[in-house]
């Protein structure tokens, strides 16, 4: 049987490893770069460093590079377990997920528990639906996009590369997201998005602008605690908009 091991060893990760109890496959290890959390103990898994400390398990393992939601750090790993040479798991798919035989998904993905994927959808490369998610016929997600809980996706949806869709966002149909975008929790998003822009609210409005990439400054923080913090210095920074939404 083949054996798994699971890049992070955070919270999303313990629900990967949880996934994988579900469908009956072994997971011998959780990854980390950090060399403080090599050979801690986590829900009875041990975390057994970087790819550099299992090198010998090369031919034996294959690694799942969607345990981390943040999608720039999905991608890292993604693009650091090939040059390694290892071997990314394929899909995975939890059994309680309601799902047309007409969508494809891709290598490396992960659908969780409660979601359910209608027709003609196509998922890509390392996307990870979270639990309870709702995506409607005809939706195009790119690779390493993240979907987090209970996120309501209307049809003929476009969701670019690396995109982050909050927890609780509902999209409208025929709308464009960007790549590398990041859609808050909770938001309405009723107008396209364009590639780099954190938009929330109801109705969803743009609220940054991203240079490069988003990523986290913070290892610790989770995308949420990112995206809240990065929402508080824009009104910070632009107390009239704060304003207009009151009014």
């Amino acid at each position: 049987m083949k054996r798994f091991v699971i890049w992070g060893c955070g919270g999303h990760a313990r629900e990967v490893n949880w996934l994988c109890e579900q469908l009956g496959c072994v997971v011998i290890g959780f990854l980390d770069e950090r060399p403080e959390m090599k050979g801690q103990i986590v829900n009875d898994i041990p975390v057994l460093g970087d790819l550099s400390d299992i090198e010998d398990l090369r031919e034996d393992v294959d690694v799942i590079c969607a345990g981390v939601g943040d999608p720039a750090l999905k991608k890292r790993f993604v693009e650091k377990t090939l040059e390694a040479g290892f071997h990314p798991a394929k899909a995975l798919i939890h059994p309680f997920v309601k799902i047309s035989t007409r969508n494809r998904i891709g290598e490396g993905s992960i659908i969780c528990e409660g979601s359910v994927l209608t027709d003609n959808i196509e998922i890509g490369k390392y996307v990870i639906v979270n639990r309870s998610a709702n995506i409607s016929h005809d939706v195009v997600i790119g690779d390493y996009a993240t979907i987090a809980p209970g996120a309501n996706i209307a049809g003929n949806v476009t969701i670019g590369e690396g995109t982050y869709i909050g927890i609780g966002a509902s999209i409208r149909e025929n709308i464009s997201i960007g790549s590398w975008a990041v859609i808050g929790g909770g938001a309405f998003v009723k107008d396209d998005v364009p590639d780099r822009t954190l938009a929330a609210g109801v109705p969803a409005q743009i609220k940054k602008h991203y240079e490069e990439n988003p990523k986290k400054e913070d290892p610790e923080a989770s995308i949420e605690e990112r995206i809240e913090k990065e929402i508080e210095d824009n009104l910070e920074e632009n107390p009239e908009e704060n304003l207009a939404e009151k009014e």
